[in-house]
């Protein structure tokens, strides 16, 4: 018979370990998770958007055709593979582009629609505070929308999301525009023109990217290449007017209604099918990854992934980053609800089966609440702190004396209150103990 393996050959046995990059979240965590992402989904259903839920692969030729062939996602982040028919599939990188894919094979073009979704998106990248290789995004997508209305209501919105988490003191909104492709187009011949005799004075990413996508080059955290481009064309100077007209409208609605706006000439984005209005929010609680929440309108995408022609606007929200500043502000906007509301010890094995229908008496009676029955051995000590780490709100106790007189002892754990509820003949006692419906 082969006996229990030894201290030292388990420690022989190697520990399989997260992929770099990429995070559980525990129980301590998820809590926090699951409140936050109620609130943006509530919130998000209150400005009728509805959810869609879309795989995590695609095709490789998606993200090719959305984001751009010469993008940094796509040429260095994303996580790519064959399958068995030689087919090119990748883990997805945002959301945008899978939420268009499937409104235009889904048919869900016919009339306006608002979409929100939520998950995890794959970018490789090196890790670094909020920056992970699986991270999560809550995205919205409106089809069909056009001129300044839906990105007033968007921006609105996300205003709503930052009151309802405690963090208006700690975003400001960035805006731009960034014109049609023609004039983007215009701009970046322009601007190719100038940087090409400065080529020896750019940082090695933007030489790369002077070949490939040009209009990055101004968001470059280089000194050296921010100095370069102190002279460079301003894409101002090749907008057409009603796209200039279109962001000054833009600029005044949001001024009318409250919203405090800066411009930042650099903000262009990183995606090739964004076109006139861009936006980020950005905050000093995450240091240099600022970014929290980003988008713009998109208005030739449905139709170049072979949709018929509908005008978009969107943004993505990163929930890592948003948790960051969470947890700067010690969760003041976040109502974070306990884990259990009730917790059912028991003196012995015995009382399980009595347990068992109290137990599930209550999930009857109050269904929105958590009611936990301990079901292994232990002592009513080991139980009762059990029930203190898990912050419940009452506790009730079967012993001895209980189980005979067919009664519920109950315990308040915020005032201490005990009190005694027979259950002989029905729970009413007990289900007014609880005072839930107080």
């Amino acid at each position: 018979m082969r006996g229990k393996k030894t201290s030292e050959e388990s420690s022989l046995v190697e520990k399989i370990k997260a992929v770099r990059g990429m995070h559980d979240i525990t129980p301590a965590r998820s809590r926090q998770w699951a409140a936050m992402e109620t609130q943006l989904a509530r919130l998000l259903g209150c400005y009728g958007y509805a959810e869609i839920r879309t795989p995590i692969v695609e095709s490789t030729s998606l993200f090719k055709r959305s984001i751009g062939e010469v993008t940094d996602i796509v040429e260095k982040e994303m996580y790519t593979f064959g399958d068995r028919n030689d087919d090119s599939l990748s883990l997805r990188p945002e959301g945008t582009a899978s939420c268009v894919r499937s409104v235009i094979e889904q048919g869900l073009l016919d009339i306006p629609q608002k979409l929100w979704y939520c998950g995890p998106m794959f970018r490789y990248e090196r890790p670094q505070k909020g920056r992970q290789r699986q991270f999560h995004q809550i995205g919205g997508e409106a089809f069909g929308f056009e001129g300044v209305s839906i990105e007033v209501e968007t921006l609105l919105m996300h205003k709503r999301f930052w009151e309802a988490l405690g963090l208006s003191e700690h975003v400001e909104l960035e805006v731009n525009t960034i014109g049609s492709l023609a004039c983007r187009s215009r701009y970046r011949e322009a601007l190719v023109a100038y940087l090409e005799r400065f080529r020896g004075d750019l940082d090695a990413d933007s030489q790369r990217r002077l070949e490939t996508n040009p209009l990055r080059i101004l968001d470059s955290k280089d000194s050296g290449t921010q100095r370069v481009l102190q002279e460079a064309p301003v894409l101002d100077d090749y907008l057409h007017d009603d796209s200039r007209a279109q962001f000054e409208l833009l600029q005044q609605k949001l001024s009318d209604l409250g919203i405090s706006a800066r411009r930042n000439a650099k903000l262009v984005r990183g995606l090739d099918y964004y076109n006139d209005t861009v936006f980020e929010w950005v905050s000093g609680l995450l240091g240099a990854q600022a970014t929290v929440c980003a988008g713009g309108r998109y208005d030739s995408l449905v139709e170049q992934l072979g949709g018929k022609p509908a005008p978009a606007f969107g943004f993505a929200m990163g929930l890592e980053r948003l948790m960051l500043m969470l947890e700067e502000t010690e969760f003041a906007g976040l109502d974070v609800p306990e884990m259990v509301d009730i917790y059912v010890v028991v003196a012995d094995s015995s009382y399980q089966d009595r347990a068992f229908e109290i137990a599930e008496a209550l999930r009857n009676r109050f269904p929105d609440k958590t009611c936990y029955q301990h079901l292994n051995q232990g002592s009513m000590k080991s139980q009762f702190k059990r029930a203190d780490r898990f912050a419940a709100s009452y506790v009730l106790v079967i012993a001895e004396q209980e189980f005979i007189s067919h009664s519920v002892a109950v315990k308040n754990m915020q005032t201490g209150e005990q009190q005694s509820c027979d259950v002989s003949d029905s729970y009413d006692s007990l289900f007014a103990a609880l005072r839930f419906d107080a």
